[in-house]
């Protein structure tokens, strides 16, 4: 049988979706994954318009904070010289302080200034390693990072360059996105809609039938394939996002190094951690979190959901297959 988690809150109940409402699906590449969107129009809207709608979005996001594009405002701040403060557009901004809000609560396990460790192991712009950095390039590429190097000025929406710090917002602004597609449908007045973006989701509203946008929850390859094993999750004013090592990673000398660096130690995380999965209202804090409960591990990083009160779920690989671990929060939406 199926467990399902449902939100433990409701701040309005659905309405219901209105006469005539059909189902239109929209969908295609974008951050070097893949989106989708579904959503329920009434019988006069304009599917093609609210489709360019959804893309001008996502190119926004990329234009602000794409770090594999040169032009992209995050990138100008990455190549900025040293002691100089730099304006961000609104978005790019917000997307900022959240990462670091989550780097001072992880103690720095989740730390956005952390590019030249990802492109050092092969996980940004930069080619794809096979075989591990030697210990003092991952030291120097170590120097260059610190979130609590960076400092903000809110009132002036500025961020300040101390030097040789490149931001990478890969593990928060997929997120984010999703958040900034799902407010875009909202604004045009469509109450239900599921958005994603590379497995990262979040959801609105009601389907066709009634019912929650009912969403399977990632599972590491080789656990949880029997239907029996299954976890839904309505996604009605919720996000969940999935963290794990089976997805980017190279193998070297029999061992595998996953793409979740710890910025504490400027190698992969080498836990026994398979996968973290977080449900939070915000796509892009979900995004980071679960991020940042990846790299604290699975003792650490349960004490750190009890603590914020986060909602998760851990999948720890063992001799024998894998065990799973809810936090508090996780567990009292199980229903």
């Amino acid at each position: 049988m199926n467990r399902v988690l449902v939100p433990v809150a409701l701040s309005a109940p659905p309405s219901p979706p209105a006469a005539g409402a059909r189902l239109q699906r929209w969908g295609g590449p974008t951050m070097g994954t893949s989106w989708s969107v579904a959503a329920l129009l009434p019988p006069d809207a304009d599917a093609g318009a609210i489709g360019a709608g959804i893309r001008a979005v996502l190119g926004r996001v990329i234009a602000q904070m794409s770090n594999w594009e040169a032009d992209s405002d995050l990138s100008r701040f990455n190549r900025a010289p040293s002691g100089s403060w730099h304006a961000l557009p609104a978005d790019a901004f917000a997307v900022l302080q959240a990462a670091l809000q989550v780097a001072r609560d992880s103690g720095g396990a989740y730390d956005p200034s952390a590019g030249p460790l990802v492109d050092l192991w092969g996980f940004g712009p930069a080619p794809a390693r096979r075989a591990p950095p030697s210990p003092d390039d991952v030291q120097a590429a170590r120097a260059r990072c610190g979130w609590a190097r960076i400092e903000i000025d809110a009132a002036g929406r500025r961020a300040w360059q101390p030097g040789g710090v490149a931001l990478d917002f890969c593990a928060i602004a997929k997120g984010f996105a999703v958040d900034a597609v799902a407010r875009y449908l909202c604004e045009q007045g469509l109450e239900h809609h599921l958005t994603e973006i590379g497995g990262e989701l979040r959801g609105h509203g009601v389907k066709p039938d009634g019912m929650p946008w009912w969403v399977a929850l990632e599972a590491p390859p080789g656990w949880g394939s029997d239907d029996a094993q299954q976890t839904l999750v309505a996604l009605h004013g919720l996000s969940v996002a999935t963290s794990g090592d089976y997805r980017r990673y190279f193998d070297s000398d029999g061992r595998r190094y996953a793409h979740t660096i710890d910025p504490r130690t400027g190698y992969p995380a080498s836990h026994a951690l398979a996968s973290v999965t977080v449900i939070h209202p915000q796509c892009m804090l979900a995004d980071a979190l679960s991020t940042a409960l990846t790299v604290l591990g699975p003792d650490a990083g349960m004490a750190h959901a009890r603590r914020l009160g986060i909602a998760a779920r851990f999948v720890v690989r063992t001799a024998n297959g894998f065990l799973e671990h809810l936090s508090p929060a996780f567990a009292a939406m199980l229903a």
